[in-house]
């Protein structure tokens, strides 16, 4: 083993930590020590090497009567940040997070009119304001992007007509890496982290924005392919053949779970932001008019999950984006074609469907996870630590 490898290994236990740190806020030394199975004199150990590095810190807890305090663990003041930036159809947003997972919006903005040079200019600068906010913390620059990626390849972006777009530009002058997701399997990896799929082992997550995507995402990873564009539900043949969607395809399920879809059975033209759309339509809630639309989306929605139910064999299914409230405005549709679209062998105990716990900001939240699941590795806290510990 070379001396590099062996530097690595030695941050197995802080990665450990730091993730156990961040999935059980306000943990003990001692509770901690007990989970990761070691003794006190090896958390002693461990906890006074991520102090030193400023990634790991102990404080007095709230005081809860008389007594000695207690001390808990939580990320160190001056430890590493990711920058998280979320760019959905019309608008995007840049936060920023600490290895807690919280996140606070720094910048946003609103591209539904904006060329494509203009959009990725605005992003690259915002992103470059904020990393130099913190050069030294900022660690990662993790993207959400509402279309199909592949590596650092924005492949399509289908509401705005955009494909093949090199996302790398975002970052190409600062000195850290730049990690890319679909929102959909990004807000899929949130819901299986600290959502509403979180006690799962296999989950899968669809959301409906502008069309449907989503993930399946086992023991808290996102299977993502072979080219890191899994999870293209909304590109399933599901639908009405005789629609050509603007992937190429036909019958793509999207043109019949989204508001595109209820806009075609209303008559009403193709909506400009058909999100938007869905959401005046479920405020307004059903009516006579919109009624029979509704049932019609919810039980396109429910059928396709069931088939993919028979697919992945998921623990549960979560909801995010307008499917939510196409499933609220027509629940008994939704139920009757989710179980008749499932085999007979499962509907006596049909994996239950979910509303996504962390909603609009999944894809955001998302982002951020994934991005400390990159600086977090043991390379990447022997890399830190190289240049930051005391």
């Amino acid at each position: 083993m070379d001396a590099r490898a062996a530097e690595q290994l030695r941050w197995f236990g802080g990665a450990q930590l730091l993730a156990l740190v961040r999935a059980d806020p306000g943990i003990t030394r001692a509770a901690a020590a007990s989970r990761l199975g070691i003794g006190s004199g090896g958390a002693t150990d461990l906890v006074a090497r991520l102090r030193r590095a400023a990634l790991l810190d102990e404080i007095p807890a709230p005081a809860r009567g008389r007594g000695r305090p207690t001390t808990v663990l939580t990320p160190h003041a001056a430890g590493p940040l990711v920058l998280a930036v979320e760019v959905g159809a019309a608008t995007w947003r840049l936060a920023r997070a600490g290895l807690d997972g919280l996140h606070e919006v720094a910048d946003e903005g609103e591209h539904s009119g904006t060329r494509l040079s203009h959009l990725l200019a605005e992003l690259r600068d915002a992103v470059g304001q904020a990393y130099r906010q913190a050069p030294q913390r900022i660690a990662a620059v993790s993207v959400s992007v509402a279309g199909t990626v592949s590596g650092t390849r924005l492949v399509q972006f289908t509401t705005r007509g955009w494909n093949d777009v090199e996302l790398s530009v975002l970052t190409d002058s600062l000195p850290v890496p730049m990690l890319i997701g679909n929102d959909a399997t990004l807000a899929g990896l949130a819901e299986a982290r600290t959502g509403a799929a979180r006690e799962a082992g296999t989950a899968l997550h669809l959301m409906v924005a502008v069309g449907l995507g989503g993930t399946l995402v086992v023991d808290g990873v996102p299977v993502a392919g072979a080219h890191g564009a899994a999870g293209e539900y909304g590109h399933i043949p599901f639908g009405d053949p005789d629609l050509v969607c603007p992937c190429g395809a036909r019958a793509c399920w999207d043109l019949s779970v989204d508001g595109r879809a209820l806009a075609r059975h209303l008559d009403d033209p193709v909506p400009a932001d058909p999100v938007a759309y869905a959401h005046r339509l479920l405020a307004e809630g059903p009516t006579a008019r919109t009624a029979a639309a509704f049932t019609t989306v919810a039980t396109a929605l429910g059928a396709g999950i069931g088939g993919l139910v028979n697919l992945h064999d998921p623990d549960v299914v979560t909801l995010g984006g307008v499917a939510v409230g196409v499933r609220a405005a027509a629940p008994t549709a939704f139920d009757q074609a989710y179980r008749g679209g499932l085999m007979s062998f499962r509907k006596p105990a049909a994996p239950p469907v979910l509303d996504g716990a962390h909603g609009d900001e999944g894809p955001l939240r998302g982002a951020v996870l994934n991005g400390l699941d990159h600086i977090t590795t043991e390379a990447a806290l022997a890399q830190w630590a190289r240049t930051h510990s005391g």
